[in-house]
């Protein structure tokens, strides 16, 4: 597209933007109650939540680079960055936060046949039905490739028996897509097959998983002789091992690219208060959050690279894991600094002032961001051995 197309586009959008994007949804998000997950039981916060997700979803813009028969908008790559640039010029929220948008819906496009594709993708665009992972075992967590939840073959279906940990939002979640063994007899990669089924079949239970935090985004999910029809495989039976590696290249980058949900300098200067040349009072402090910034717009340049290289038909391969080491990294690190920027107020756990401890309840949740998704330490191997080739690894 010319750059004049572009220019074009970009004026149909900040006009469309103004005239439909509420005036409540121009607002930071403070906390997961603000964030929109889609799904069957989903509970809109607020008619104006609700507004913002249906002119989105109509417009195709919740998956806008998406063929139109899914729900998507068909944009280019260029288009879908105007798109978000004017987003973020008005701070407009995300209208739709989906497992099904990151993770699954990736994977259907390229695995997936033309029922599975027409069936799930436009629920997904249109945050109809709210997806899980069930990935790992508590016997198969970063060495994923050994788990054990068995599905036996009963001609036209399976029954599937086994457990999955650390499922998240697995409690709220309509359906899920997951991994399981449906032949013993190969190598622990070999075997295992990606099916997807409804969490409202019977002999499905989910139990949350109660952090540090005090919540609950985790949970441990059980199956007991659980039915699931064989049109529900995606891909090819006992090859489903080269789907879960390329949906895991699109959750590393998700976990990577987390953030906080308020820039750190506006925290420190409400908390701290500004010197006489209107800087934050604390010059260590302010040094340090102008380091992480500059981070922060380093990697956030290096990501849009690496996935307008990946939708440009590139792999994206073990790049995926130096995202996804790195981000974390340094979403715990800016998470410290909120901590250091809140002062005492960051301290508060439950009161309505902090919004029942909102900063502290999350700078605990980052700890997780180094385990989940595969360890920091399994990123660390993978990149030494597939990126820098050292000696050994």
């Amino acid at each position: 597209m010319t750059d004049m197309n572009l220019d074009e586009f970009r004026t149909e959008v900040r006009g469309w933007l103004a005239e439909n994007c509420p005036e409540e949804m121009r607002t930071p998000v403070e906390g997961d109650q603000d964030v929109c997950w889609g799904g069957r039981n989903f509970e809109f916060q607020s008619e104006a939540q609700k507004v913002w997700l249906e002119r989105m979803a109509a417009k195709g813009w919740t998956v806008p680079t998406w063929p139109t028969e899914y729900g998507g908008a068909g944009l280019s790559r260029a288009e879908e960055k105007v798109l978000l640039s004017e987003m973020r010029k008005i701070n407009a929220r995300s209208p739709l936060t989906s497992f099904g948008i990151w993770m699954l819906g990736p994977a259907l496009l390229k695995f997936g046949n033309d029922e599975q594709k027409a069936e799930h993708l436009p629920k997904i665009a249109r945050g109809e039905i709210r997806w899980c992972q069930g990935y790992s075992e508590p016997n198969a967590g970063s060495d994923l490739a050994s788990l054990a939840t068995k599905a036996e073959d009963k001609g036209d279906h399976w029954i599937v028996n086994g457990q999955k940990v650390w499922t998240s939002y697995a409690d709220k979640a309509d359906w899920i897509f997951c991994l399981v063994r449906t032949d013993n007899t190969k190598g622990k990669h070999y075997g295992i097959s990606f099916v997807l089924f409804d969490m409202e079949t019977p002999g499905v239970e989910a139990r949350p998983i109660k952090l540090i935090s005090g919540r609950s985004p985790f949970c441990e999910t059980f199956f007991e002789d659980v039915k699931v029809p064989k049109e529900n495989l995606v891909g090819e039976e006992n090859k489903g091992w080269t789907i879960a590696k390329y949906l895991l290249t699109h959750e590393r980058e998700g976990i990577g690219a987390a953030a906080p949900m308020r820039p750190i300098h506006e925290v420190a200067a409400m908390s701290l208060g500004l010197d006489e040349s209107d800087r934050l009072a604390d010059p260590m402090l302010r040094t340090k959050i102008a380091e992480a910034e500059i981070d922060d717009w380093a990697f956030g340049l290096t990501m849009a690279r690496k996935l307008a290289e990946s939708k440009a038909g590139q792999s994206m391969g073990a790049d995926s894991s130096m995202l996804k080491y790195y981000g974390t990294e340094l979403n715990k690190r800016k998470f410290e600094l909120m901590m250091d920027a809140a002062g005492h107020d960051g301290l508060e756990w439950e009161s309505e002032r902090s919004r029942d401890g909102k900063l502290a309840r999350s700078w605990l949740r980052t700890k997780a961001n180094s385990i989940e998704g595969g360890t920091s330490e399994i990123q660390l191997n993978i990149i030494s051995k597939h990126i820098l080739e050292l000696p050994g690894a």
